[in-house]
């Protein structure tokens, strides 16, 4: 867990470096949406999207794996030597 943590910190501690470095060249959000040909409601549209494409399938998947993944846990021999 504590490795997690310490590579989420390096993870916004990048993305807080590269913010600035933007920000020093004049680059903003609005900037770089114009720029890519997008506005923030095709943002939110693509993200609605993505989740109503995928959710039904992680579901679906999760019918199979998961039991699958308990019965294998519950029926495979004890791990070391403890």
């Amino acid at each position: 867990m504590a490795r997690f943590v310490i590579d989420l910190c390096k993870a916004l501690l990048a993305c807080l470096i590269m913010g600035a470095v933007l920000s020093f060249f004049g680059i903003t959000m609005p900037s770089l949406l114009a720029f890519l040909h997008l506005t923030p409601d095709d943002i939110r549209l693509g993200i609605e999207n993505a989740y109503v494409w995928s959710v039904p399938r992680i579901v679906l998947g999760a019918v199979i794996v998961l039991p699958a993944w308990l019965l294998i846990y519950i029926f495979s021999p004890p791990r070391g030597g403890e």
